[in-house]
């Protein structure tokens, strides 16, 4: 291990646990009523988080691609199932679409990323395959989320407008199209905020961790530098995929929204 690495124990954690109790302070002070979700979302985040670590250890101790695509894969659902939690107007069929999406997207960016841009061998090998995984789903969870959440959320409220558009000729990728380029655009936009300040504003948490763990700036960099190429990819993939195949969904076969999209 690197001479520079700084291991934390419990007691560091402890201290750490410091900055969460301000802000539970500052919630009483000024009446937020946050206090409550503060501290579970403190247990929560340690907890999960020992959890996570454990079955990384076991994963990366015993090596082999069926366990990687098994713990790849409860990733995947766990995500999906907060894109669905996230939406405002629900839609039957929706979450399928996001999961299908994100499964295919996540995976297909991550091995690529792996096995040819960085050359791991093997391609699944799980100390580079499953970190990798995790920051593609956490940006395709929020990118597929917010575009999803936006275009049925706006065919909700332009209803009557979608179904005049329909009445009077258009197709149903012409009525829908300026809800969908709008929605894409919602779920990268984020990502692109992302990327026009890092290295000037924000120093992203790879690259801090390789940092502190004593890497050379350089490499960290060039790692960091792959890894928001390879955001912004599954990002734009996710967003696009989700609301093309949400699309296919809110028409009913007489050319109308489907009930659920009951307007504001």
């Amino acid at each position: 291990m690197n001479d520079s690495y700084i291991s934390l124990g419990p007691i560091n954690i402890l201290i750490a646990a410091g900055f969460v109790m301000l802000a539970g302070l500052i919630s009483v002070f000024f009446q937020l009523g946050l206090l409550k979700k503060l501290a579970v979302g403190m247990a929560r985040t340690a907890l999960q988080l020992l959890l996570a670590g454990a079955a990384l250890a076991t994963v990366f101790g015993l090596q082999h691609i069926g366990l990687v695509l098994l713990l790849g894969l409860v990733m995947t659902l766990l995500a999906g199932r907060e894109v669905m939690a996230r939406l405002k107007v629900k839609l039957k069929g929706a979450g399928m679409d996001a999961l299908l999406t994100m499964t295919i997207t996540s995976f297909v960016v991550a091995v690529m990323v792996t096995g040819v841009v960085i050359g791991a061998k093997p391609f699944w090998k799980p100390s580079v395959f499953i970190p990798l995984l995790g920051m593609i789903l956490g940006n395709s969870l929020n990118g597929i989320s917010l575009s999803l959440d936006s275009f049925l959320t706006t065919c909700a409220k332009q209803r009557h407008r979608i179904e005049a558009r329909l009445a009077l000729g258009a197709s149903p990728n012409e009525a829908l199209q300026p809800i969908v380029r709008e929605a894409i655009r919602t779920g990268m936009i984020p990502m692109t905020n992302a990327m026009a300040i890092v290295g000037i504003v924000s120093l992203p948490g790879m690259m801090t961790g390789q940092l502190i763990a004593g890497a050379d700036p350089m490499d960290a960099v060039m790692y960091q530098i792959v890894v928001m190429y390879m955001l912004a990819a599954a990002v734009a993939l996710g967003s696009s995929g989700v609301v093309l195949l949400a699309r296919k969904r809110v028409m009913n076969r007489d050319m109308t929204l489907r009930q659920e999209l009951t307007g504001y």
